[in-house]
């Protein structure tokens, strides 16, 4: 990356990595309600404006969270979502990830690039040491790309998140900035 990135944190080929904005309200909304078949019963983002403003508020404002959005560079349109929950500085310096692809973005590789761009926000200016991803164990699609992004799988939760109105069993799937020495601050 270099130059000018306009809205970016950071740019792929394909994909701009950019903070969550309460301006995306309706854009988001209509996104995740065209979307509703591809998440559930894995995950249930926003689908109205004045619920994506809940969601997306502490995503700006909460220093133990930070949200993206990733958009298509072609046209600049929201293709999904990225979030890293639960940031614990100190010793641990450890973060876990929500994300999720839009229908009409889905199945393209834009994810996989965006966790790319992610990885290296993650481990270069935030400074984390590690990130987990808990992964519902039928959601094959999700287990490939983290897979493909470089985690590994450490462990079986049962009953481990409520979701959809009921609890989730999850595999906990996870990487650290020394599995990405190219993307890592030094410290």
């Amino acid at each position: 990356m270099s130059g000018d990135l306009g809205p970016y944190l950071a740019t792929g080929p394909r994909v701009g990595l950019r903070p969550f904005s309460l301006d995306d309200a309706e854009e988001f909304a209509a996104r995740a309600r065209e979307s509703r078949e591809l998440h559930e019963p894995w995950l249930y983002p926003p689908q109205t404006p004045e619920a994506y403003r809940d969601y997306a508020r502490p995503l700006i404002v909460d220093r133990t969270r930070a949200g993206f959005l990733f958009c298509e560079r072609d046209g600049g349109g929201i293709a999904g979502f990225i979030n890293i929950n639960n940031i614990v500085r100190g010793a641990f310096l450890s973060g876990a990830l929500g994300y999720g692809a839009f229908a009409h973005a889905a199945g393209r590789g834009l994810t996989g690039e965006a966790l790319d761009l992610l990885l290296g926000h993650a481990f270069g200016p935030l400074e984390l040491h590690r990130l987990e991803a808990n992964i519902q164990p039928g959601n094959a699609a999700s287990r490939a790309l983290v897979r493909r992004a470089g985690f590994r799988l450490e462990g079986f939760s049962p009953a481990m998140l409520f979701i959809g109105g009921a609890w989730r069993d999850h595999e906990r799937w996870a990487t650290t900035a020394d599995r990405h020495p190219e993307l890592a601050s030094p410290r």
